[in-house]
């Protein structure tokens, strides 16, 4: 993952957006390990001849398996800002996922209620009352249904998420609670591999989760922006069966 270039979606003043290809780390503290907080303030380094340390603020993150819009602050104002509208839940937040099964419904409003296991990075659904327990909304589509390709697979959904809430591993607990994991999410219960990318570490591999689209005010103008990032290379076997109105979409 360190040598895969920066896929810049947006540079507007103080504002960056970057979709974040699968298996890299978002931001991250071991010295050497890659990550998309230092793709960026290398980016910055470079263009705008800063030999020093570079700011950037980060008001949101995917997780390393995940691909999709994450956007960036290159000043403490509108880090502030765009913090502030996450916060708030304003943005506008829409995901794709192929997930495992047919007989998902065609449309769909879920809550629940998660909680993330101590030292570990793994949350599960538990009753509302549980202690530290955190609501987690979403609302879905069916885009398409895909049949199994080879008697190793089982047939597949492709769907549309918003998400009302953003907790930790949300969208890929909720699905595979309700057994529909998302297609190459081994934690959660998937069988199924995803994208025919080379990996030597397990953690590189990607999963079928993908931040298609963010929605949100610009934190200088005000005015609203709509930002969305192309499919990665894992997606490519599937969206060559995927009809152009969805594609569009």
């Amino acid at each position: 993952m360190s040598d895969t270039p920066l896929n810049l979606l947006l540079e507007d003043g103080p504002l960056l957006a970057v979709n974040k290809p699968p298996g890299l780390l978002t931001v991250g503290a071991i010295p050497g390990v890659p990550t998309l907080e230092r793709q960026v303030k290398d980016y910055l380094r470079q263009k705008y001849q800063k030999p020093g340390n570079v700011y950037l603020g980060i008001p949101h993150r995917l997780d390393r398996p995940v691909s999709g819009v994450v956007v960036f602050a290159r000043n403490s104002k509108c880090a502030d800002r765009l913090a502030e509208q996450f916060r708030d839940r304003t943005v506008r937040k829409t995901y794709w996922a192929l997930v495992s099964g047919a007989d998902l419904p065609d449309s769909g409003e879920w809550t629940d209620w998660l909680l993330k296991a101590p030292d570990e990075a793994q949350v599960r659904v538990v009753p509302a009352e549980t202690p530290g327990a955190r609501e987690a909304r979403l609302r879905f589509h069916c885009l398409a249904r895909l049949p199994a390709s080879d008697p190793a697979t089982s047939p597949r959904s492709l769907v549309e998420i918003e998400l009302d809430t953003g907790r930790m591993h949300q969208i890929r607990v909720q699905f595979a609670s309700r057994g529909f994991p998302v297609c190459g999410d081994l934690q959660y219960g998937s069988h199924e591999p995803f994208g025919f990318l080379p990996v030597t570490d397990l953690r590189d591999a990607p999963i079928a989760l993908h931040a298609r689209q963010l929605e949100l005010k610009h934190p200088i103008r005000y005015d609203t922006l709509v930002l969305q990032a192309p499919l990665p290379e894992a997606w490519s076997a599937l969206t060559a069966t995927l009809p152009a109105e969805v594609l569009a979409r």
